[in-house]
């Protein structure tokens, strides 16, 4: 599978993906907890608002995320991230 990444995206945001496919629903702490052994909750909840506003993920409830249609199709390989709305510090606050 080859999966097609955008220039903001991070090396975290692949596996925060991962783990929201594997578990159906996650929140940061568990997030930072399971899927990694050095990125703080607080980076996990940054990528994440990132993530949401791409498409890629979006909130149920309070503090938790889960995949979109877009997110699947991007683990899938299906879809370009380099399409999609391009998150910035800036726009995530704003949003």
């Amino acid at each position: 599978m080859d999966r097609k990444t955008a220039s903001w995206m991070k090396r975290e945001d692949e596996r925060i993906l991962e783990y929201l496919e594997e578990e159906e629903w996650a929140e940061p702490k568990m997030i930072s907890r399971n899927a990694f052994t050095k990125v703080s909750t607080a980076h996990v909840c940054e990528r994440l608002e990132m993530l949401r506003y791409a498409g890629l993920v979006d909130t149920m409830g309070l503090a938790s995320y889960e995949l979109t249609g877009d997110g699947h199709r991007y683990l899938d390989g299906e879809l370009d991230a380099e399409n999609l709305p391009r998150p910035t510090v800036d726009r995530v606050l704003r949003k």
